[in-house]
């Protein structure tokens, strides 16, 4: 059984939910297989994969996956950056020295600070652990108030927030956008073709209007420029401009030399 090919924004949506155990492994277990949360990657239960002259079973190869293609969870949240994180440049840079498992003299070296403040930083980042550990169990009881108002009463469209796009390089309000704006923003942008009229000058609009155009790639593909520029010119007339945006606000990534373009996941 093949699975269809998920949207970039079913990826996000993906992701969004994953509970904490599928963020630390990389993959959810459905009912048919096992899925990347990262990229979709889907592995049917009960089917023999190959790899480098060995034979896993579908939870086996969903883990090889993530550790292969995406460089295993830990590394790979790391690099989601100090903004995904709630972070700050110097709490990140911490965590990673932290994720390397080497001694406290080393990274004091690497980071070029002393030992003590080292020491300190690492504290402070066991008690940062500690609080969210109670924030976390703050919010699942509220989610678990919200869940039962929802299943007594649907929550109104005008409330129902769209979840970041998971490589945006820094989310603030200007991701703060519900459902039913989505849709408003979308229907003043794009004509009846879906052709995009002119880019918004407003940062939330901008930013609705580029994660629709990003959903016209599929995730996991490779694209040349021209490959990039037949889509866009679709869609838009500043097809340059455009393509710009989708590289800078997290939605395209591309080679220094600009050879292949693919979504950024």
């Amino acid at each position: 059984m093949k699975k269809k090919e998920k949207t970039m924004e079913q990826l996000q949506e993906l992701f969004a939910q994953a509970d904490r155990e599928e963020l630390k492994r990389g993959y959810c277990s459905l009912e048919e297989g096992e899925q990347c949360i990262i990229c979709g990657k889907f592995f049917e239960r009960g089917e023999v994969y190959p790899l480098e002259g060995h034979f896993y079973d579908s939870v086996k190869m969903a883990q090889k996956h993530v550790e292969k293609e995406h460089g295993g969870m830990l590394f790979y949240l790391l690099e989601k950056g100090n903004a995904a994180l709630g972070l700050s440049e110097v709490q990140l840079s911490i965590l990673k020295v932290m994720a390397e498992g080497i001694s406290d003299q080393e990274a004091a070296q690497k980071n070029k600070i002393a030992v003590s403040t080292m020491r300190n930083h690492r504290f402070k980042m066991r008690e940062k652990e500690r609080q969210a550990r109670l924030f976390l169990a703050v919010m699942e009881m509220i989610s678990e108030k919200d869940a039962g108002r929802a299943a007594r009463k649907k929550q109104p469209e005008e409330d129902r927030l769209i979840e970041p796009h998971k490589t945006a390089s820094m989310v603030d309000d200007r991701y703060v956008v519900t459902e039913e704006e989505r849709e408003k923003i979308l229907k003043i942008c794009f004509d009846d073709t879906g052709y995009l009229k002119a880019v918004p000058a407003r940062e939330k609009k901008k930013l609705v209007v580029l994660r629709k155009i990003a959903e016209n790639y599929k995730p996991g593909q490779k694209y040349t420029e021209k490959e990039i520029n037949q889509v866009l010119k679709r869609v838009c007339e500043d097809y340059p401009y455009v393509r710009r945006l989708l590289i800078e606000y997290g939605f395209l990534e591309r080679t220094s030399d600009g050879s292949a373009y693919w979504i950024k996941e």
